[in-house]
């Protein structure tokens, strides 16, 4: 366990950010998640909204750092590719 008034500081702010961090995480993963069950219902319209909502998440968590720039590409042009095919 942190002794120094410092490091008891710092081990409070690390369990703080990581859990900021796997909200964040799951918020991005359940956003991606969304998209697929709306594509693989069929709709559209419904696919098309849930993308919609999708990316400015997606971006966010690539600007927070949680995942690489080219990981947000991947999944966003994947996504796009599979409501456009629809």
């Amino acid at each position: 366990m942190a002794n120094s008034l410092q490091a008891r500081k710092r081990a409070r702010q690390a369990e703080k950010h990581r859990q900021l961090n796997a909200s964040q995480r799951t918020n991005l993963r359940t956003h991606i998640k969304n998209v697929i069950k709306a594509i693989e219902s069929g709709d559209k319209s419904v696919a098309e909204a849930e993308y919609k909502k999708a990316v400015p998440v997606i971006d966010s968590a690539t600007v927070k750092g949680h995942i690489h720039k080219n990981k947000a590409a991947r999944h966003k042009s994947r996504l796009n590719t599979h409501v456009r095919a629809m």
